[in-house]
């Protein structure tokens, strides 16, 4: 048999409940009858009986129940403290509380009164770190690159990302009941390790893609060279006329040997701020893999079966590259671009790059630095 669900103490019944009592009450049943039919004790029966007898209404008078411990001002002057410090936690707060004014408040009633006044716990959003100069280069060339055009058609985006075989992004729930915390079934291992894994290489174009590249081991200048350069971006960047390369600011991609190796290939790079990877759309093309690979019902063992699943979905996606997101980053006045991590593209990229770029919440960052 299902467990019965352990009621709350004091808990108050629903609207369902009280017309549930006066419908069984009208149908002639007694009072002890109706309170083991709705599971309440037989007085809570009659007092529901005698409101809709004696006043014809079920709902609660206004002010009944037992009074707050705190007053409306004590509210406020709660609210002041959680929005001094956002990620204070209820037990922090109460102890707090109880420091400023002498008063003991539990944990559960501060939740309530947060919830009252519209203060609910979610979970944050996640951001790389900019420094004033960051805020300040990317504010710039947002402002360089505002009325550009037709110019983004030529703009061929790069980047590598890293795929594991394990990964959580956050939004895994367990179903259990009270008490099975500890059951093997409620448990999700997490590695502490690095977990296996796949690193690849792309770039994208309007209505166009290079190869997807698998990138075994550390990913030096040399070999950004020899392995990506060579066979794969010049001869994708020669295809195109009048291409313009944009790569992010890791050491590999920076090195003087690296640079070298683009003039003598008259390669045109577009400047690129550090710390920007929200302002590529090549991160949709990564966000989009990652979640496609999370719900692929298909098991992975190896590093080798998720290349393989990985090639597999770049190859049916579908290309249309819209310009980096350089609206925002001019509004927010040098702020940080906010990060969309709730848009889900289907079988079309399309609609997901007209978004904010999501942050890899499916899939490691890269360990190069921007």
């Amino acid at each position: 048999m299902p467990r019965r669900r352990k009621r709350a103490r004091f808990e108050q019944l629903t609207e369902f409940e009280r017309g549930r009592i006066i419908g069984l009450r009208e149908a002639g049943l007694s009072y002890r009858a109706v309170a083991s039919r709705v599971q309440r004790n037989s007085s809570t029966v009659m007092r529901v009986w005698k409101q809709w007898t004696d006043e014809c209404r079920t709902t609660r008078k206004s002010g009944s129940g037992p009074r707050n411990v705190t007053s409306a001002r004590d509210d406020r002057h709660l609210v002041r403290m959680a929005r001094t410090d956002r990620t204070a936690s209820s037990r922090q707060l109460a102890a707090l509380w109880s420091i400023a004014t002498g008063v003991s408040l539990c944990a559960s009633s501060i939740r309530r009164r947060l919830l009252q006044c519209g203060l609910r716990a979610r979970t944050p959003l996640y951001r790389i770190p900019l420094t004033h100069d960051h805020r300040r280069l990317r504010l710039q060339w947002a402002n360089q690159h505002r009325d550009w055009r037709a110019d983004w058609q030529h703009v061929v985006f790069s980047d590598e990302s890293r795929f594991n075989l394990w990964y959580h992004d956050g939004r895994i729930r367990v179903r259990r009941y009270a008490g099975e915390r500890h059951l093997p079934e409620c448990i999700i291992e997490r590695h502490s390790g690095r977990t296996p894994g796949v690193m690849v290489w792309g770039a994208i174009a309007y209505h166009r893609r290079s190869q997807l590249l698998r990138i075994v081991g550390n990913l030096n200048s040399n070999r950004y060279i020899r392995e990506v350069l060579q066979p794969e971006a010049v001869p994708f960047l020669q295809s195109l006329p009048g291409a313009v390369f944009q790569q992010d600011n890791a050491r590999p991609h920076t090195a003087r040997i690296v640079k070298s190796f683009f003039a003598a290939q008259q390669v045109q790079l577009l400047p690129w701020p550090a710390c920007s990877p929200d302002m590529s759309p090549i991160e949709h093309v990564w966000d989009v893999i990652g979640r496609r690979l999370a719900r692929d019902p298909r098991p992975v063992a190896s590093a080798d079966e998720l290349w393989k699943h990985t090639s597999e979905i770049c190859v049916h996606l579908t290309w249309q590259i819209l310009p980096p997101h350089i609206q925002p980053v001019s509004s927010l006045e040098m702020s940080p671009l906010l990060v969309d991590e709730s848009s889900d593209s289907e079988l079309d990229i399309d609609s997901s790059l007209s978004a904010p770029s999501p942050s890899r919440r499916h899939m490691p960052q890269n360990d190069n630095p921007r």
